[in-house]
């Protein structure tokens, strides 16, 4: 069994201002990796070419967990066919996950059902070796591109598979082995800051405690459906600490604005009806005070101190555009009253 070592705790947080990148919307790249369906290079490349026409210096968010490393490929791949300067783009890659060879029956074993068409299987590898593994090979897949923002992806998901209290000891001491790593990246000059990803907020707070980060993105955790007070809390340490918080998923996978999955979860008004009936409430107060669902998932985010981003994914360069107006678009104060008054959301 490995050696594990005492954690400490950090006794007093350092106020930074930090703000690593001014981007407000940072363009997520999960369909390049064929999430749900498999989609044409030539498409992939009119998204991203749309996606260099809104700002001198767009910010693309990958990992090697998209379509196990697919995502990164495609995305050094179509910006360099669309000959972008290496200067004038900013990539963040978070790290965990290696590429490793699929499965005989040609189903990856990472999150089953969610990635199509892929040539590779992807492992998690959270450590100090595998944070370097990691960015050494999301490198090599973005070719002449690099990643100049990393983080650790789903440290709650290794932290929450732990068997016992003994296990869960020696992934924490991973953890924070892991960033060490990153630690170091940013010494010598390899990347500009260091984040974390994850979905379940806990394990962001425990790290907080640990690690001074410079950015956090939150999936799944502040939404207008799911925003716990607990919640709440970890975004105001964030914020005391400086850190700058990208919130992602807004949507919770589309359910809130019409789609079918619910956090990657199908859902149907038979086996859940409070959360349908939740939605036509709130779909019934948007076209009461005009405003979009859209635009309500996505402004929502910048009623917390501290959000200053929002990460926003499309397959549709059509709605390039539109993604980036909803980061600026207006939201009348009534509607977020009718909301309050509906107990549809709670602002703690």
């Amino acid at each position: 069994m490995k050696e594990v070592k005492e954690v400490k705790e950090v006794k007093e947080v350092k106020e930074v201002n930090i703000r690593p990148f001014p981007n407000k919307v940072i363009f997520g790249t999960s369909n390049l990796g064929n999430l749900f369906k498999a989609i044409p290079h030539a498409d992939k490349l009119a998204v991203i070419a749309k996606i260099q026409t809104t700002s001198p210096k767009p910010m693309y968010d990958s990992a090697g967990k998209y379509g196990a490393g697919l995502a990164l490929e495609e995305l050094g791949k179509c910006l360099s066919e669309l000959n972008v300067d290496p200067n004038n783009v900013l990539i963040s890659n978070k790290l965990a996950w290696k590429r490793a060879p699929l499965p005989a029956d040609g189903e990856p074993t990472f999150e089953p059902g969610a990635w199509v068409g892929l040539e590779h299987d992807a492992t998690q590898d959270i450590s100090y070796q595998g944070m370097m593994d990691c960015y050494a090979e999301g490198n090599a897949l973005l070719g002449q591109y690099n990643a100049q923002i990393v983080s650790v992806h789903d440290p709650d998901e290794y932290l929450n598979a732990a068997t016992d209290d003994a296990d869960l000891a020696a992934r924490r001491h991973d953890v924070l082995e892991a960033y060490r790593a990153l630690e170091e990246l940013k010494q010598q000059g390899k990347v500009q800051s260091i984040g974390v990803g994850a979905k379940d907020i806990a394990a962001i707070d425990w790290i907080s405690d640990h690690v001074q980060l410079d950015w956090a993105m939150l999936a799944c955790s502040i939404t207008l459906y799911s925003h716990s007070e607990n919640a709440q809390r970890v975004l105001k340490k964030l914020a005391r600490q400086g850190v700058h918080v990208i919130n992602s998923a807004v949507f919770n996978s589309g359910f809130l604005i019409g789609g079918s999955h619910f956090d990657y979860k199908l859902l149907t008004r038979e086996e859940n009806p409070e959360m349908f009936a939740w939605r036509d409430q709130f779909m019934a107060i948007c076209t009461e005070c005009n405003v979009k669902p859209t635009v309500a998932c996505v402004q929502f985010s910048f009623l917390f101190e501290g959000i200053y981003s929002i990460a926003l994914s499309t397959s549709n360069p059509g709605r390039v555009a539109s993604n980036v107006e909803l980061a600026t678009a207006h939201v009348p104060d009534k509607f977020w009253a009718r909301m309050n008054e509906a107990g549809l959301i709670n602002l703690y």
